[in-house]
């Protein structure tokens, strides 16, 4: 493997690596996932019972990959095409070149992920972010004044100042050191003893207000330099507006620094997970797979979620099970068929269950319906062009690089530079934007977009000829504009502590009303960690948890999975 999953920069020597032990749930899906022991067992009765998962995205597939390999028969609803938003798109004349219109960036702390990642055996490089060690240079631009730097030593000092003041902030603040060393400690009772303090003062506080009542913010020119530039990934204020817990765990589980890419693109994850025969497999012959499960192809589009009328073979099939209890649920395609599962993994985007899906409403009490239709979207739009070759390594007069990873207050904001494989073409994603800067973007053409950037980056980089390097087509996303998603990813709003707790608790929660049982949500967007590829593998793994059980099964008692520790480890109830 090329990436590491330790982190070596932020760790001193002998130090434990930070990983996304999240605070709200401190729980060690890396170690869960690597034991010996394995994920546990479903009784030998329940061996090839059909459980749904709906969306084969991410969390869908490693849900689904995960329940194949217990023995049962995931059987996949896809109404868009297999990865969802881990999506690699190929220019027309270069199929071996992709542009990431979805996830694009991993952070090594996301160790569940990863160890996906390693089990495909895929290959990752270092992500060029704003001055990350392998980005040989960035250039910022702020108000028309241009600043080059090939290491942050040779910006000017104010934005070391700034740098600063986010440091001082977070330590002052939100005890960020002390919380950190508890994540590489994983020493969950401290980690819980800081958090909950931290979420109960800072529920209510947008990300702007957190740094704004900061003495090192005092001079609003720094809060408007941070939210431009930023540090680690780039600029922060299009998240000004969400709550400052969402960033918090961003910052503390090191998922701004570190990153890496997927040599081939994103989607060979997702894409390996629909074809990988895992050699540990229950109740499957040798050679089984996702794919060849669903001979080769996932079922439609779900048009209706409904519990069926009363309990038939798909839920008597495990005597003495929760299953065993209800009637099954009945999804219905969009051409008309009806099938019967003894359970259900739902990953799709949250709102898809009261817009496209008829969702039977008493299948979630009206508190989980109000967290549903509470989730705030985040918009997020990228274009990508083609070159013929690496051409910003080139040095002008001054010694310089001709063009550089670009963060600016312009229409771009962000600008990337991908460089190809070994006599492949390079990438440049020339706009990387978010929420209204996402909207700015979305009634344009592909061929207008590309005209408008491009008239951008040429005032901050006069006399470039980057038109003359461009081959083929661009390829362009507006994520908020596609009807199975709309928009990129969760970005939590002050307040909205209780609606997360809520989604996320869903799965441990067999104590329900019996027709709300059975059922289990995942996605990036029930997670803590939204718009994170790790937020998905978690999820999909506590939805697993959750189907294994209700059918009878259990952990490993050398291995006790998420649900086996929710009370000791699980988000505090603010009205407790």
């Amino acid at each position: 493997m090329t990436h590491t999953p330790a982190n070596p920069e932020h760790a001193a020597p002998g130090e434990q690596p930070v990983t996304m032990l999240v605070p709200d749930f401190p729980f060690s899906y890396d170690h869960f996932l690597h034991h010996p022991a394995g994920l546990g067992h479903v009784p030998e009765e329940a061996h090839g019972t059909e459980v749904a998962v709906i969306g084969a995205g991410l969390a869908g597939l490693v849900a689904a990959y995960e329940l194949m390999r217990l023995g049962l028969r995931p059987v996949l609803y896809e109404a868009g095409s297999l990865g969802g938003r881990m999506k690699s798109a190929t220019f027309s004349t270069a199929p071996n070149v992709v542009a990431d219109l979805g996830g694009m960036r991993f952070p090594v702390s996301c160790r569940g992920f990863y160890h996906y990642v390693d089990r495909l055996g895929l290959k990752t490089l270092p992500f060029p972010n704003p001055l990350a060690d392998h980005t040989s240079s960035t250039v910022i631009e702020l108000k028309g004044e241009r600043f080059y730097a090939e290491r942050l030593d040779d910006l000017p000092e104010l934005f070391a100042h700034v740098a600063r003041a986010w440091d001082e902030t977070l330590d002052r603040q939100a005890q960020f050191t002390d919380l950190q060393n508890a994540i590489r400690r994983r020493d969950t009772a401290e980690i819980k003893r800081i958090w909950n303090r931290v979420l109960r003062r800072y529920d209510d506080q947008t990300f702007y207000g957190f740094i704004s009542e900061s003495p090192s913010f005092a001079d609003y020119s720094y809060r408007e330099i941070f939210g431009q530039v930023g540090f680690g990934t780039g600029g922060w204020d299009t998240d000004y507006i969400c709550t400052i817990l969402e960033i918090l765990r961003v910052v503390v589980t090191n998922m701004d620094s570190d990153q890496r890419r997927i040599v081939g693109g994103a989607q060979r994850v997702t894409d390996g997970l629909w074809n990988h025969a895992p050699d540990d497999l229950t109740h499957w012959p040798a050679g089984t797979s996702l794919r060849s499960l669903h001979g080769g192809s996932p079922l439609g589009a779900v048009a209706r979620l409904e519990r069926a009328a009363e309990i038939s073979d798909a839920s008597r099939r495990v005597p003495g099970s929760y299953a065993a209890e209800v009637p099954p649920l009945r999804i219905t395609d969009r051409h008309g068929t009806a099938r019967e599962f003894a359970a259900a993994v739902i990953t799709c985007q949250s709102w898809l269950l009261s817009t496209t899906i008829d969702t039977c409403e008493s299948l979630f009490n009206q508190s989980m319906w109000t967290a549903i239709e509470k989730s705030h979207y985040m918009q997020s739009s990228k274009t990508f062009v083609m070159v013929d070759r690496p051409f910003w390594k080139d040095r002008d007069e001054h010694g310089r690089e001709v063009f550089s990873m670009t963060l600016t207050d312009r229409l771009t904001r962000g600008t990337y530079l991908l460089e190809g494989e070994e006599g492949e073409p390079s990438v440049i994603l020339l706009s990387y934007t978010w929420n209204d800067d996402a909207l700015k973007w979305l009634t344009l053409s592909v061929k207008d977009r590309v005209e408008l950037m491009i008239a951008n980056l040429e005032k901050i980089y006069p006399g470039l000829d980057l038109r003359s390097h461009i081959i083929g087509e661009p390829i362009t996303v507006s994520w908020e504009s596609d009807p199975n998603f709309m928009g990129a990813f969760k970005g939590a709003l002050p307040g909205h502590y209780r609606y997360h707790q809520r989604l996320f608790n869903h799965f441990a929660n067999h104590e329900r009303e019996p027709n709300e049982r059975g059922i289990y949500l995942a996605g990036d967007d029930i997670s803590f960690n939204a718009g994170w590829a790790e937020g998905a593998v978690t999820t999909a793994l506590n939805a697993v948890w959750g189907v294994q059980h209700y059918l009878g099964g259990a952990s490993h008692p050398d291995n006790p999975g998420p649900g086996d520790v929710f009370d000791e480890l699980g988000p505090i109830d603010l009205d407790a």
